[in-house]
């Protein structure tokens, strides 16, 4: 018998059977005897009834292949009838025999002839008079009587649960969880341990591990008297299962029993090889194991169980990796709404950047700063954002744009620095001027109103619900290390900041794939210099603002550098259109010009005149480095002073300057030549020696298909896939949030390609850049640096194509580690 025939359920049963644990007379129905079922086929009932006893009554529980994709509810006491009601009487007495026959009436009631629930509530008093009127109710509805037929209410509830699985609510249900659409039901019958009679009788859940934390504990409940899971939904009379000062307990009054549990909880473990969770019953004090299912668990509990059982030595240590959702790791890493709280939903975007935080509104940079500074935790709302917020995302707990896809500006800041981000939410409306942003549904929330942004789903909701928190634990680390020895491509960090560098190390990145300079210009008092840089007249007069930035961005290196002693640090050159440096409103230009002393009109004028019409293809990174050198002459000497400065104190580092959008080889050559010169110069100047690697980001369709030109120049090639896809697509990643959402529902992409690496156009691009690279180097260095870089098909697609590394934000480090693990462990399984 095997899940992918029967069910887990049913493959669960059968191994308790084998491990001679107490388990009443069971059959399986399989997948494709349930499809028949489903289409009016029925199997020969007299052969499914033939193992039980004739008196014995029946239940049904579905047996899916995964227990997280559900079914119908089990439906209990099959086989009762006015008779076997007579014999019971006798059996067990009037009140115990009638409760049986009221709950299955009200079950076959609801769930197979699907009558009102309202008119079959189980009345207070079980007695003949109660169940008369039930009866005579369940004869109005159906204008039938009560089925006496054991054989029939059998087949009639099997074919209803058969049908409810191919319901369209159950099949949304499923497949959301994962399940595909042709997903199977296997049915399981089982005979019934009653758990309402003479002498001890009840039923009762108990698991051996919680399901937040994973850490050993027993946990449940028991009701006497009681059939089911009743004893979890029982308000009152429900006891304990172990000793508890708040109450009465399983151990205290019946200890053979709690005994037998919990040797049954060990040898589940050992021998089904996880944390389970067993519904039993007592029938006059004798135990029966009605049922066993995997517990649920938290990403937390996911990742304990499968590490404590590895240590055990119940499973491999390869096992307990495969047994980890990357996505676990992701919610392990940042705070997440408590699962049990309500949600007063507000709007739905993108989810861009996961966690959750809650904080005040703000709705400019400057007063997430001022907010930051008060000890008040605040959400940056924009319509969209520039870099110019960057200090305001910094200080902000959270950030919710109107515009913008998962590889727009606050989508990619946000990963990097961890903090919960809600993108292209367009049905919320804005309004600066009065301080206010109106929901779809009307509400208006103004600036101070607590928000609460949930980047894992999408969600903004209204106030602040309960939040659990991030849980780098024993077992986190120990999983990693375990994916760590498993995986066989390397996994580096985009890292912009010496606080990104920490954090990047601290999650054990292999090195920077991806330093973005210009991020440092906003820090302090940057920006102002680099203005007046943009609005220098000459190259010597840039040259002379530049070296003010010199010793700052020196400074930034070197912090970078000791950080990551040991390991490589890749620096991508300046690469942002100017315009973004520039203020776009009216105060902010008032401003300038005050600093600049120069007039407002010809401020404005000097900004106007660098707008470009697109300026994402326009002149940005190697364009801007050869229109104006000064800044790449600048930024090359800040990285090589810092790297003579730290291997002056004894530390190695490995610096790789990596030149952005790149189309032609001979950019590269001038680059190259500005670069080594500035290198020559300060090696002389500083007495020391030093090397480095100097590649290109291959983000342009010509870099590509032109790579062995330009790979003659280049040491390493590493693909941007964030502008890569944007120009293969010819889509603007900023905006095609507006439409990607109808584009993916009516099957023109299978998927947003911002969001999921597309492997067979870019991907097709990328794998014959890789190979032309290599034409023209054999030994050039190949990897990914874009957004996609942490995500599984990317990671899949650079293994299969031989890629040296992949390079993802740092929060991501952790899950790109495990998926790349479980990708090599996988492959390996398929060769054995």
């Amino acid at each position: 018998m095997t899940a992918a025939v029967y069910g887990g359920r049913a493959k669960c049963l059968q191994r308790l059977v084998r491990l001679e644990l107490p388990v009443p007379t069971t059959i399986a129905l399989s997948f494709d005897t349930v499809r028949d079922i489903a289409r009016g086929h029925l199997p020969d009932m007299a052969k499914v009834m033939a193992p039980f006893d004739q008196k014995q009554l029946l239940s049904v529980r579905p047996s899916s292949q995964d227990p997280d994709w559900g079914g119908p509810g089990a439906i209990l006491n099959i086989g009762m009838n006015d008779a076997r009601h007579a014999e019971m009487i006798d059996q067990i007495g009037e009140a115990a025999a009638t409760t049986i026959y009221l709950r299955f009436i009200q079950a076959y009631a609801v769930h197979v002839a699907r009558l009102d629930p309202d008119e079959f509530y189980l009345p207070d008093t079980p007695d003949a008079a109660s169940l008369k009127a039930m009866r005579e109710t369940y004869e109005v509805e159906t204008d039938e009587p009560f089925p006496q037929d054991p054989a029939k209410q059998l087949g009639d509830v099997l074919r209803s649960m058969a049908r409810a699985w191919d319901g369209t609510t159950a099949r949304l249900l499923r497949e959301a969880k994962g399940a595909p659409k042709d997903a199977g039901l296997g049915l399981v019958v089982q005979a019934m341990a009653m758990g309402v009679g003479v002498g001890e009788c009840g039923s009762g859940v108990i698991q051996y591990a919680d399901s937040v934390t994973g850490l050993p504990q027993i946990t449940g409940r028991y009701l006497r008297q009681s059939q089911g899971r009743e004893a979890l939904r029982a308000q009152k009379d429900a006891i304990y299962l172990t000793k508890d000062s708040r109450g009465a307990s399983l151990e205290e009054t019946y200890p053979a029993v709690f005994a037998e549990l919990v040797a049954c909880g060990d040898l589940c473990r050992r021998k089904l090889r996880e944390e389970m969770q067993v519904e039993f019953t007592l029938e006059n004090g004798a135990l029966h194991i009605l049922d066993a299912v995997r517990i649920q668990r938290s990403s937390r509990a996911s990742v304990q169980i499968a590490v404590a059982l590895a240590q055990d030595q119940i499973i491999p240590r390869e096992e307990a990796v495969m047994r980890v959702e990357p996505a676990a790791l992701s919610e392990l890493l940042h705070r997440q709404i408590d699962p049990s709280a309500a949600r007063d939903l507000i709007v739905r975007g993108i989810a861009a950047s996961p966690g959750a935080a809650a904080g005040r509104i703000v709705l400019t940079a400057a007063e997430a700063q001022a907010s930051a500074a008060r000890g008040e935790a605040c959400v940056l709302v924009r319509r969209e954002t520039t870099p110019e917020d960057i200090r305001g995302m910094h200080a902000a707990q959270a950030v919710l744009t109107m515009r913008g896809g998962v590889t727009s500006h606050a989508a990619v800041i946000g990963r990097g620095l961890g903090v919960p981000c809600v993108v292209g939410a367009s049905d919320l409306v804005i309004d600066r001027k009065a301080g206010q942003i109106t929901a779809p549904d009307g509400r208006i929330f103004s600036v101070g109103d607590v928000i609460t942004v949930d980047g894992t789903t999408g969600q903004i909701l209204v106030g602040e619900p309960p939040m659990r928190e991030a849980a780098l634990d024993d077992a986190f680390r120990t999983l990693l290390e375990w994916a760590d020895d498993a995986r066989d491509i390397g996994v580096r960090a985009n890292a912009d900041t010496p606080a990104d560098a920490q954090t990047a190390r601290n999650f054990a990145a292999e090195g920077i794939g991806l330093c973005r300079t210009e991020h440092m210009f906003f820090e302090g008092d940057r920006l102002g210099v680099m203005r007046e840089m943009i609005f220098a007249e000459g190259g010597d007069d840039r040259a002379a603002v530049l070296d003010r930035l010199l010793p700052m961005q020196r400074a930034d290196f070197r912090a970078l550098f000791e950080i990551m002693e040991g390991q490589p640090v890749c620096v991508r050159l300046f690469d942002p259109p100017l315009h973004e440096f520039l203020p776009s409103d009216k105060a902010g230009l008032r401003d300038l010009a005050a600093q600049l002393a120069e007039p407002l009109s010809e401020v404005t004028a000097r900004v106007n005149a660098l707008r470009e019409y697109n300026p994402m293809l326009g002149m940005r990174g190697v364009r801007l480095g050869i229109a104006i050198p000064e800044i790449y002459d600048m930024q090359a000497r800040a990285i090589f002073e810092a790297l003579a400065a730290v291997r002056a104190k004894g530390i190695d580092v490995v610096v790789e300057i990596m030149v952005p959008l790149v189309s032609a080889m001979r950019e590269v050559e001038l680059v190259k030549a500005r670069v080594d010169g500035v290198a020559n110069a300060v090696m002389a100047e500083t007495k020391s020696r030093f090397t480095y690697r100097l590649g290109v980001m291959v983000e342009t369709p010509r870099a590509a298909l032109r790579a062995h030109d330009i790979a003659a120049h280049a040491q390493f090639l590493s693909f941007g896939t964030n502008d890569l896809t944007q120009m293969t697509y010819g889509l603007s990643r900023d905006d095609a949030g507006r439409f990607m959402s109808a584009y993916v529902q009516q099957g023109v992409y299978a998927e947003d390609p911002f969001h999921t690496f597309d492997v067979d156009g870019v991907g097709e691009l990328v794998a014959l850049g890789a190979e032309r690279g290599r034409q023209g180097r054999k030994d050039v260095i190949i990897s990914i640096c874009g957004e996609h870089g942490g995500s599984r098909v990317a990671i899949e697609f650079c293994r299969e194509h031989g890629f040296d590394y992949v390079s993802c934000s740092p929060f991501r480090v952790p899950v790109a580690r495990l998926t790349a693990a479980q990708l090599a462990l996988r492959e390996g399984f398929e060769r054995r």
